[in-house]
Parts: structure tokens; C-alpha cells; sequence
């Protein structure tokens, strides 16, 4: 699975973050469904949905095509979260503004930078480990390894703990 920003949720593009990002590659409609085991984003099984336009990514590439900086920015998409276990359980997000800027570096891992309102959701091998879902309106930075491992170097901003929220 690529890991940029909506990047762990099965091949959708990049803007959920951390473990797993939610963002996008396409600046079109791209409705989705992925459902993530227990253990990895919440102690219980999590159903993440998105309905609408993802944000606009942009690409810039070296003088070899390569790309080396992406910078996606827009409105997003609207999310819907559900604790698979107890199906009642569950929180809409509205769209809100979101902007991220991703350096791909030489050696190449990637350094990610995103503002706005953004889903981190973080697995247990990233660091910090997982499982955690995260609301994040704010700020944060981290690191994609070449092995797709998450590190965050910082957040700043309002975070909500959404497995929390999620729990009867």
C-alpha cells in the first residue's frame, strides 16, 4: 500500500496520516470504504468512509522526471468512522480545509508536513506505536521510512482521541 497522506487505506491517495493518511492523488471525486482490523487503528475493528472531492495534488519533478516534492491542498473529504463492533458507534466529519507538502529525499524516505484538519491514524510498528486514531486540526510533521514505517516528529494544534470517542 502506498504511504503518503490517505495512503494506508487500500490504495486510495494520500491525506490520512500517520499510520495511515487521508489525503489525496486525485483532484476528483474518489468515494471509498476500508475497513481496518482490530489492533491496527483502534483496539476494535475501524470502518473508515470518504465521500467527495479530495484535495488537489500537485507534483514537481527534478530536471530527470523524477518526482521530488508533492503538495496537495483543498477542501477534503467528508469522513464517516465506525467501531465495527458496536456498529451504533459512530462520528461524521465534515470536510474542513487540509494542506500537506511531501519532500521525497534522496535516500528515499519522505518527509511530510500537513496543516489543517487532518486523520492520523497511526499502526503499531510506527512510532509512536499505534493502535491510535487521531483527529488532528492543527499542525504536525513526521517521516515515511523506506520500509513505510511512520515516525512523527511533532504535532501542535487540537487533537481528539477518536477510538475514545468510539468506545461504548
Amino acid at each position: 500500500m502506498a504511504r503518503a497522506t490517505y495512503a494506508r487505506l487500500g490504495g486510495v491517495a494520500a491525506l490520512i496520516t500517520g499510520g495511515l493518511l487521508i489525503g489525496a492523488s486525485a483532484a476528483s471525486a474518489q468515494d471509498f470504504t476500508s475497513d481496518l482490523p482490530a489492533g491496527t487503528a483502534c483496539a476494535f475493528a475501524l470502518r473508515v468512509t470518504g465521500t467527495g472531492d479530495q484535495p488537489k495534488v500537485r507534483e514537481f519533478v527534478d530536471q530527470d522526471g523524477n518526482v521530488v516534492r508533492t503538495v496537495s491542498a483543498g477542501t477534503g473529504q467528508a469522513l464517516t468512522l465506525t467501531n465495527l463492533s458496536a456498529p451504533d458507534e459512530s462520528i461524521a466529519l465534515r470536510s474542513n480545509g487540509t494542506a500537506t507538502h511531501t519532500t521525497i529525499n534522496a535516500d528515499g524516505t519522505q518527509t511530510v508536513t500537513s496543516t489543517g484538519h487532518h486523520l492520523l491514524i497511526l499502526f503499531p510498528t510506527d512510532d509512536p506505536a499505534g493502535p491510535s486514531t487521531t483527529l488532528v486540526a492543527g499542525h504536525y510533521v513526521y517521516t515515511v521510512g523506506t520500509d513505510g514505517v511512520f515516525h512523527v516528529q511533532r504535532i501542535s494544534g487540537k487533537t481528539t482521541d477518536i477510538c475514545t470517542l468510539l468506545t461504548p
